[in-house]
């Protein structure tokens, strides 16, 4: 044979990982219990786990129960304050968890693989050395917290319930920041893969990991909703948008902090000017990487018109090199499918719509599923809408840029997307229409401590990893009064001069209330002052139509945005006798001071309405991740009883300054500051729908301005009963919400602005 001959006709042989030493470990820990408090508890009902691969047991489990839970959270709480106390202590115990984890990389490797079906390369060269990095990286950020986030506190206990496609990753993204911000953990691995969870416990009594600061248990669903449920101050889930819409009920006006990295359809866009073997290349890891079972897979195949034929040719081609069996083979590009149940998902959801045109490779028998790609679907397909969670791939075609970002964006979901182009210029003008929490250009699944991860729609919300992740692991230190409802004056008589009726404030022009009711409004001493509408759910519909056709306001420059708030400061500073005249009347309090600190903090949003930038994270790989906030959308606001105006303006002006269109329902027993201040806005240049201010009580629209598709997310200052009708009803399409109160003598505007901003992080090659 010639050398050529020899080339061509070679194939891989097997190059086995042992499980010699993965499996000597099991042996010597028998059946598991929990790890509580330090120590491992005592085995009760076990449940089997099983390598996927080869159908062996590899382990018995305990099946947790409310006890074990409430005994978990307890001994968290117990350890917390002394954890919380020295933040160079916890920097030392975490890059211990980081230098053990180098030293055991191997063993939790090969036991990641035995568990998940993942090939071992995978496990080997990814999920390992990022959990590591990740605990490096906390280390750096406990020992930074005092002097970097002096004015922020850890949460207390967290509660954390992690999939099983990432088990030991996801692991290192929910306890490590937690820990570096001085919070205590009850952490739940998945039922199907708990075992380098455990070896995890294993190890932090080596790492010299305080007891109850990480308590591990296991079980099914009914565990991980007992952990929802019970006394934590934070709740951390990454899985099912299914399961995450649950806990967002569960936890509706409890208090809990929430943070929701759920499921995704990740778009991947080729250019017709993009390198295709590239791009070919990029889809395997966008879709055959961990067998498909990735939230943030490019799962949606996007390619231009032009070169579709070619494209498709090259991925069929290369579908058929993709080899596909033992996940312990280091030659393996494709391993087993987690569990039989998930196997049968996948394969009773490509039977259950037989479109397009279906191209397979060949797969073991056993708990394996072949590479799939269906071409020709329309982008309504449920293929195309539906996440799979699997090695299958779905394809569509577009003709233009505007086309492929209108695809794009055809989904529920907002988690991830790649675009391949040559043209950064293009790439660069489709990334940032893109509604998803990361962008890859020219690359996909490129992920850093260092950088946020997560996404917006049904994706959820909160972010792993970053400076923007830490937020969702602390609180401020200061916290102001619990706010109360405050009753409207009564009183009798009519009005001074003619009689007037407020009207509402949608697109910028008054509108009478859809419902044609009004009530009376009386201030302070008794007097008449006017009357002020009803609104209701249609004239919400009408305000959030306003919205949308002012979306122009997101895309303006800060500078822009700046200079009209200047402006409506200097309008209402022109007023402002008569501001303060008002406010007096209808509250009885100093409404010099009120109309004082209203003008400061339009001052202030203007101040930061052109400085408040993104960062250019320095990741360890050929590129840099850009973090740019966003403006959120379209945002409800429940404005609180008290201050009338300083409540309204406080909330308005950070919201507008980054960008976003508001809906504001005013004080409901003071709203005609808010009635006299659209007059403010109407000579302040704020374009037609930016601002909408409703009048009527804020319990007849907080159901269903939570409830409303088209508004991205709520902030209810209002009646504090309000928190959990507000929570419940976003779960409906998992929108933001920020319920609370603030301290409205306080200039809080740029506190306010980490919720009126949304985190993209863009990743772009860079650098040789």
């Amino acid at each position: 044979m010639t050398v050529k001959e020899i080339f061509d006709t070679m194939d891989y042989g097997p190059a086995p990982e042992s499980s010699k030493e993965a499996l000597a470990w099991l042996a010597s820990k028998g059946d598991f219990g929990h790890f509580i408090d330090g120590a491992w508890t005592t085995p009760g009902t076990l449940f089997a786990v099983m390598n996927p691969a080869t159908d062996a047991l590899l382990a018995q489990v305990t099946q947790g129960t409310q006890a074990d839970i409430d005994a978990a959270v307890t001994a968290a709480r117990t350890a917390q304050p002394a954890w919380a106390k020295d933040g160079n202590a916890r920097a030392k115990v975490l890059y211990a968890l980081a230098r053990i984890l180098q030293k055991q990389s191997r063993l939790f490797a090969v036991l990641e693989t035995l568990d998940n079906g993942k090939p071992i390369r995978e496990s080997r060269d990814i999920d390992v050395p990022q959990a590591i990095r990740h605990f490096y990286y906390h280390a750096g950020m406990a020992q930074i917290m005092d002097a970097e986030l002096p004015d922020r506190q850890p949460l207390g206990v967290c509660g954390q319930i992690i999939p099983w496609n990432f088990p030991l990753l996801m692991l290192a993204w929910k306890i490590a920041p937690a820990l570096a911000m001085g919070n205590t953990v009850v952490l739940k691995p998945a039922e199907w893969t708990p075992l380098t969870a455990l070896l995890f416990a294993d190890i932090c009594n080596q790492a010299g990991v305080p007891p109850g600061v990480v308590n591990i248990v296991t079980g099914d669903g009914e565990v991980g909703e007992m952990i929802v449920t019970s006394d934590v101050d934070k709740v951390a889930f990454t899985g099912s948008t299914a399961v995450g819409r649950r806990i967002r009920e569960l936890t509706a006006g409890t208090g809990k902090a929430l943070s929701l990295e759920l499921g995704g359809k990740g778009p991947y866009i080729v250019f017709e000017d993009a390198d295709i073997d590239s791009a070919v290349e990029g889809v395997v890891d966008a879709i055959w990487f961990n067998q498909g079972q990735v939230c943030c897979a490019g799962s949606r195949l996007l390619v231009q018109e032009g070169i579709a034929d070619a494209f498709h040719a090259k991925l069929r081609a290369r579908m058929d090199k993709l080899r596909i069996g033992d996940p312990l083979d280091k030659c393996i590009d494709i391993g087993a499918i987690v569990h039989p149940r998930q196997r049968a998902r996948i394969a009773d959801m490509l039977a259950a719509h037989p479109e397009g045109e279906t191209y397979q490779t060949q797969a073991p028998d056993g708990c394996f599923f072949p590479p799939t790609l269906i071409t020709g679907l329309s982008p309504a397909s449920p293929l195309m809408q539906q996440e799979i969670f699997g090695p299958v791939l779905v394809a569509t075609t577009f003709r233009t840029p505007a086309e492929a970002v209108e695809i794009a964006n055809s989904t529920r979901y907002g988690l991830a997307a790649s675009v391949w182009s040559e043209n950064i210029n293009l790439a660069l003008d489709v990334a940032p229409k893109l509604a998803a929490g990361i962008v890859w250009v020219n690359g996909t699944n490129m992920m850093d401590a260092a950088a946020g991860f997560g996404g917006v729609r049904e994706s959820g919300f909160g972010r792993e990893g970053g400076w923007e992740g830490l937020e969702g692991y602390t609180k401020p230190r200061a916290t102001a009064p619990q706010a109360q409802p405050v009753a409207a004056f009564a009183g009798e008589g009519a009005a001074d001069g003619l009689d007037r009726t407020a009207k509402l404030y949608i697109g910028g022009k008054q509108a009478r209330p859809d419902g044609g009711y009004s009530r009376a409004v009386f201030g302070a001493n008794g007097k008449l002052l006017g009357h002020a509408g009803l609104a209701n759910r249609k004239d919400l519909r009408n305000a959030v139509e306003a919205c949308n056709a002012a979306k122009g306001w997101g895309t303006s420059t800060g500078h822009l945005r700046a200079q009209i708030l200047y402006y409506m400061a200097e309008n209402l500073s022109a007023r402002a006798d008569e501001f303060a005249d008002r406010v007096a009347a209808l509250t009885g309090q100093d409404g010099a001071a009120e109309v004082s600190a209203s003008i400061n903090r339009l001052f202030s949003a203007a101040a930061w309405a052109d400085k408040y930038d993104g960062q250019v994270h320095d990741v360890p790989i050929r590129g840099v991740a850009l973090a740019m906030k966003e403006p959120v959308g379209t945002i409800g606001i429940l404005c609180p009883d008290d201050h009338p105006l300083l409540g309204l303006v406080s909330l308005m002006a950070p919201a507008i300054a980054m960008g976003n269109r508001v809906v504001m329902v005013a004080s409901r027993p003071f709203p005609l500051a808010a009635t006299d201040f659209y007059q403010v806005i109407d000579t302040s240049d704020v374009p037609g729908g930016v601002v909408n201010i409703l009048t009527g009580d804020p319990a007849d629209l907080a159901d269903p301005m939570a409830r409303h598709m088209d508004i991205d997310a709520v902030w209810s200052f209002a009646n504090p009963a309000l928190t959990r009708t507000v929570e419940t009803a976003a779960a409906g399409n998992l929108k933001r919400t920020w319920c609370g109160t603030l301290d409205w003598t306080l200039d809080n505007t740029k506190s306010i602005l980490t919720h009126a901003t949304e985190v993209r992080n863009i990743w772009i090659p860079y650098g040789a």
